[in-house]
Parts: structure tokens; sequence; C-alpha cells
């Protein structure tokens, strides 16, 4: 077992989880990745990996499989973020684990070595060196971030013991013993990963974990409080946007001071129009005389006309949305026009290019 540190100027490799179709975030993902959405106007993963670069990652191999080119052209080799990027892709989707061992074919470190492991649709403050150092310290196999929710059933569920010993790993269990929650931030170590079944489909929930649980292996949770949010739905990537824009979550790749609104390059917005909660305000977009935008993301090239409403949405590139429009929880498609009148909510999704007719929908009677 080892039991000292890593120094502080330790530096790390990492793998980063970026595979998924994003299907929950459709149709924003159509033709883009989650993890590439601008997310308070950067790329999502730019602040992943600006935090984690922070806490001593130099390098990271990044599991792709869909749309997996787009990750090399967005980021390149990362040099320009400080960091060493390379790319290991699935032909195939292999499941948690199997991306995890098939990104490991790219890692340098040796057996003994920890590896961070990142899902690319997570916002989180904790401290990852924190995280390593214990693991380390301690002589872990595996050690899970953890964090506690109020509806814990719609997460993996993870006891521990009063030494922070992972008692089980309950995959979304119906009846949870446990509010703490498998927050998606692992450390391994190396030779561990190595274990993984190549070229299988594996859950490092349902099996990996498990499995070394049940063969006696030290598995720990690191627990804390700090801010964390899983951006897997439009509602949640909303709120994990305007987040970052107020400053309730620390991002070095924020590109502006942190405030009611991000305005981005070439943007316009009408001293008459009410802007704020945390919008993004994309380049060239047009927020018109009367308009209100609360807590949105509005796309690169969007219009808001004169007297429109737009609460918790997100619009599209190039979309409009027209004169007394009001919008609520809504994802707008790139270049479609909602037109005047339309009164959307309750998590409706417009797909890029459609055209709604003026109050061609309403949810209340008055037009």
């Amino acid at each position: 077992m080892r039991t000292s540190c890593l120094p502080e100027s330790a530096h790390y490799e990492a793998i980063l989880l970026v595979g998924g179709q994003g299907t929950r975030l459709r149709p924003l993902t159509l033709f883009t990745p989650k993890p590439l959405l601008p997310t308070a106007g950067v790329p999502f993963l730019a602040h992943q990996l600006a935090k984690a670069r922070s806490f001593g990652v130099r390098r990271i191999v990044f599991a792709t499989s869909y749309r997996a080119s787009m990750f090399a052209e967005a980021f390149g080799d990362g040099s320009g973020l400080g960091l060493e990027i390379v790319y290991m892709t699935e032909e195939t989707p292999l499941g948690t684990g199997g991306a995890i061992r098939n990104a490991a074919e790219a890692l340098t470190c040796g057996a003994d070595d920890p590896v961070l492991v990142l899902n690319g649709d997570i916002l989180s403050g904790h401290d990852m060196s924190d995280q390593i150092r214990m693991h380390v310290e301690r002589g872990a196999a595996a050690t899970l971030h953890l964090t506690e929710v109020d509806d814990p059933s719609r997460f993996g569920c993870v006891p521990t013991d009063a030494d922070g010993r992972v008692t089980a790993f309950l995959e979304k269990t119906p009846n949870p013993v446990t509010n703490r929650i498998n927050a998606g931030c692992y450390v391994f170590q190396r030779s561990v990963i190595d274990t993984i079944p190549a070229g299988q489909v594996v859950s490092v929930e349902r099996e990996t974990f498990p499995g070394l649980i049940e063969a006696g292996e030290l598995v720990l949770g690191y627990s804390d409080a700090s801010y964390w949010l899983d951006v897997g739905t439009p509602a949640a990537f909303v709120q994990g946007s305007a987040d970052l824009v107020l400053g309730r979550l620390e991002s070095p790749a924020l590109p502006g001071p942190v405030g009611e609104f991000l305005l981005l390059d070439g943007a316009r917005v009408s001293s008459e129009a009410k802007v704020g909660g945390g919008t993004v305000v994309g380049a060239g977009v047009t927020v018109e005389a009367g308009a209100t935008v609360q807590g949105s993301v509005l796309g690169d090239g969007a219009v808001v006309e004169p007297g429109a409403t737009v609460i918790d949405s997100i619009i599209g590139p190039g979309a409009r949305v027209s004169t007394g429009a009001v919008l609520r929880d809504v994802v707008v498609g790139d270049g479609a026009v909602i037109g005047a009148g339309n009164e959307l909510a309750a998590g409706a999704r417009i797909w890029p290019g459609v055209t709604l007719d003026e109050c061609s929908v309403r949810f209340s009677s008055d037009i």
C-alpha cells in the first residue's frame, strides 16, 4: 500500500469520456456533440479542460465516438490550452468501462500511477487534486467523487462506511439507501484500468466498481458539498451556463467578467431591452427594444425582436424569435423562426430550420 501523497507539483494524465450522443439535448446535439455545445460563451469542454489543468492535469486522452472528428477540430493537440490532448475513437460504443479501457491504450503513465477519469457532461467545483491525493495516500484501487442530491433515484447511489470505503454501488435504484451519488469523476490506479477487458462492452457502474468491491479491493468515496451539476437535460444545460456567467461556479475559461449577462463579439442589445439572469448573448446576436431575455442562451447570430420574451431557454444559432412571442423552458434549433405571437412552454423543442407561423401555438387564450 502506498502511504505518501504526491508532491504539489505533480502532473497527471486523464481520460475524458465524450462518446455519448446526447439524445436528451436534441435537437441541439443533432449536429454537435453535447460536450462541444456553447456554454457560457465557449464549448462546454473548455470549462472542464481549464479546471483539470488548474489541478495539475497536463495530458488528456479523449474517449470519442459520436462525431469524433469534431473534437480534434475544436481543440487540436491542446497546446493552446497548455495541455497535450490525444484522441482514441470507439468504432462501436463500448460502454463507460470499455471506453476507459480503449482510451488507456494512449496513456503513458506507469501501472501504479493515478489516472483521472472525467465525464464530459459534468460541471463540478470539487478539488480534483485533493481527490487524487486521498486516493494515493490510502492506496486505493479507485476513488469516486460523491455528492449529495435531493433525488438520488436518478443516479448511481453509493453508500460508504465510516472510513469512506464504498460498500456498494447501486445504479439508479428506486429505493436509494443514501442521497450520496456517483458524481462522475474517478481516480483509478492505472493497473486497475488494465484489468478491464479490451474491446468489450463494459459498464464501470454495473460491472467494474461492483466487481472491485466484491473482490475486496479498496474503493473509496471522496465526498464534498461543492457545486455539482449534470448538464444532460436542456433545463440543466441552461442552468449550468447561467451559473457560470453569474459566477456561482468559477471557470478560468469564461470569456468575460461574471455578471447578469455575457455579451460576445458583435452582439447588440438595445438599451430598452431587459437582459439578465446569466444570459449568454452570442456573437452577432441582436436583442431589440422591449424584449426580455432571462437566464437563457442565445446562439450566434440569433435575433430576438421587439416585445419578445425568452426565459430559461436555448435559442440556436441564426434562429429568430419574432415580435411578441413568449418562450419559457424551450429549445429552438438552428435557423428556426418563431413567428409573432407564439407562446411556447413546458419543454417544447423546435427542430432546426422549422418556421412557426404567427400565433401557431398558444398555451393561453389571449393573443
